[in-house]
């Protein structure tokens, strides 16, 4: 894709509890206003701006306004690497800094829709269990609804690791296989995950881990609270996530606006992990489906966002062409500065 088919800006944002998160959108170039929005929600591990570059990229070429942030302690955002104390709180910095964009003048009457790839699946729908009416529908890739028999602890295991939860929940001790082996077909580009410093890669934290899997539990029991218009997409060889779950979710959502398309074959990242010919293949529905939805912008329903409703959030600090613009004490930078680029303050 030429890069002057879209602009692509990063800024950091501080959330609710202080903390300083990554955020990065693609906004297309074209004179026209884009067709709708689309929100990101990333997979466990992993970031926006490299891993779910190609979804910016292609979805910003197709003419929709593409935001993206990475959660507390993920890609470039400050926090413990990968810890989730709370899945509540990755769910409520999204709904937060999403709405946000939203309340802007620019884009007020545009439809919203919501991406989220594996545990940004059951961010995605936790989004929308929390605002049912504000989003206009979602793109569920292979999404974390629960967590395959073939990945996961043993419940004796389980049940040991949650009676020391409190004690020690940043240990990194939770027994799990090679999940990028598993993710990823394309050797190539199983090999690039692997180099992006960026990507968590050591095993899952305790806290982390139960919290993971606590609510994909919950949201496999409450699927038929799902009422938004959606396109679910798994691989039919994916290890990862269970594809069977995809199917509950189309066969359980009250929604009657619901699309599910299963490729054979394929694994855990559809979007990232396939040869050249697959990846072109599923960007070319999921464009698909999102220009059905948006090709009458008066036949979408946008719901009014009103004032006081949206938490104002806090810019830390904005990127633009590649020029960084610091709005915050030079003290504060020194903590997280790294030859120019902020980097996690903790690794630990």
């Amino acid at each position: 894709m030429k890069s002057s088919e879209f602009q692509y800006n990063e800024e950091y944002i501080r959330n609710s509890r202080g903390v300083e998160l990554f955020a990065c959108r693609w906004i297309p170039s074209s004179s026209s206003s884009p067709k709708a929005l689309v929100f990101l929600c990333h997979g466990y591990g992993m970031e926006c701006s490299d891993s779910m570059k190609e979804c910016g990229i292609r979805l910003a070429s197709a003419g929709y306004a593409v935001f993206g942030m990475d959660y507390e302690g993920h890609g470039r955002s400050m926090g413990s690497r990968c810890y989730i104390k709370k899945f509540a709180n990755v769910v409520n910095d999204c709904y937060d800094y999403y709405t946000s964009i939203c309340a802007q003048e620019e884009y007020m009457d545009k439809g919203r829709f919501l991406y989220g790839e594996s545990m940004g699946g059951a961010v995605t729908l936790l989004l929308h269990k929390k605002d049912p009416l504000f989003w206009n529908g979602a793109i569920l890739v292979a999404p974390m609804c629960k967590i395959s028999e073939k990945v996961k602890p043993h419940p004796v295991v389980i049940n040991l690791l949650t009676r020391v939860e409190e004690i020690i929940p940043k240990w990194k001790i939770v027994p799990t296989k090679d999940v990028i082996d598993a993710a990823f077909k394309d050797l190539v580009k199983r090999e690039e995950v692997r180099n992006n410093k960026l990507i968590y890669q050591d095993k899952p934290r305790l806290k982390t881990a139960l919290e993971m899997l606590r609510t994909s539990m919950n949201l496999e029991d409450t699927l038929h609270e799902i009422t938004m218009p959606f396109f679910v997409l798994h691989g039919e060889a994916d290890i990862v996530t269970d594809p069977e779950i995809s199917k509950a979710l189309y066969e359980k959502a009250s929604t009657k606006d619901k699309t599910l398309k299963l490729y054979p074959g394929m694994w855990h990242a559809l979007t990232s992990g396939e040869p050249d010919c697959n990846v072109d293949l599923v960007f070319a529905d999921i464009i698909n489906w999102l220009d059905l939805r948006t090709a009458d912008p008066a036949s979408l329903t946008v719901t009014p966002i009103r004032v006081g409703n949206t938490r104002t959030v806090e810019r830390v600090t904005t990127v633009s062409n590649g020029q960084r613009k610091p709005k915050r004490p030079f003290f504060n930078l020194l903590c997280g500065l790294n030859r120019g680029r902020l980097v996690p303050r903790s690794s630990v």
